[in-house]
């Protein structure tokens, strides 16, 4: 069976028919509920009610697990079918029709966090001869940057289609100011096995959480780590396949932190680490 994002743009393939059997069939719902529940424990929220941004929210499932957790939430989602299910459902949060490669319209610092399920990877499809993928990500990924808190998260299950879809969007990710990287649960499994994309916009929680379903000492085997493009040097993922470029800024400070576990002299990291110095060689 083709992917969905091949068949039709998500306005038009999520159609009154599509929406409906989306929110009513059991196993769907199941699936989306246990998605959104793990993206919400990604999240790591504090305790008490945090305004978080839905992005793809469709029929309004993932903001009935944010409601449950006790939080209030804002759902943005490009098909009009979608919201209306969500509308009939009761959602509670507020609902806004748009296109997320257009960028998100809310004011800097609006959100304490942001998650998603089954929604990035329409973005990497051009459904109009205006559509640059590249852009679109990028002008999606730079306004989410603006839209959080300075301590948040933005948590995004995806289903990539190859290695190259996962280097295009953490590199616009990446380019945006975001740290982070891609978890992975369950990667020996076929049908269980499930990528989330894990956003922070602050360096200083840049460690990420272990994917499902793996031993302790063998989950650094499925994450993809980056940190924020430097000085105009280029993606550290570029033809890598998840690997940090040699002398990237990202790997200077990977190997810099494993010095310092080896218990060997390493200076502190300044403005300058990794920065590339002109004329030397």
């Amino acid at each position: 069976m083709s992917r969905p994002e091949h068949q039709a743009p998500p306005e038009l393939f999520y159609n009154e028919s599509e929406a409906r059997k989306y929110s009513e069939n059991t196993r769907m719902v199941e699936i989306q509920l246990q998605m959104s529940e793990r993206a919400l424990e990604l999240l790591a929220l504090p305790p008490g009610p945090c305004l978080v941004l839905d992005l793809g929210c469709g029929s309004g499932l993932s903001g009935h697990v944010l409601e449950e957790a006790g939080h209030l939430w804002v759902g943005v989602d490009i098909a009009p079918a979608m919201l209306g299910v969500a509308v009939e459902r009761g959602a509670e949060g507020d609902l806004l029709l748009g296109d997320l490669g257009h960028g998100v319209p809310f004011r800097a610092g609006a959100f304490d966090a942001a998650l998603s399920v089954s929604a990035l990877q329409w973005l990497c499809n051009a459904d109009r001869k205006s559509h640059n993928p590249v852009k679109r990500l990028y002008k999606f990924f730079s306004t989410l940057y603006a839209s959080l808190s300075r301590t948040a998260r933005a948590v995004f299950q995806f289903y990539p289609e190859n290695n190259e879809q996962v280097e295009l969007i953490t590199a616009q990710a990446m380019r945006a100011g975001f740290f982070g990287g891609v978890v992975v649960d369950f990667p020996n499994s076929t049908k269980a096995k499930k990528f989330f994309l894990v956003l922070m916009t602050g360096e200083s929680a840049s460690a990420l959480p272990s994917g499902l379903g793996e031993a302790e000492q063998q989950a650094g085997r499925h994450q993809v780590q980056f940190a924020r493009k430097a000085g105009g040097r280029g993606d550290p993922l570029r033809g890598t396949r998840g690997r940090l470029a040699k002398k990237s800024k990202a790997w200077i400070r990977q190997k810099k932190q494993r010095w310092a576990r080896q218990g060997k002299e390493t200076r502190p990291d300044s403005k300058y680490t990794g920065r590339h110095r002109s004329g030397r060689f």
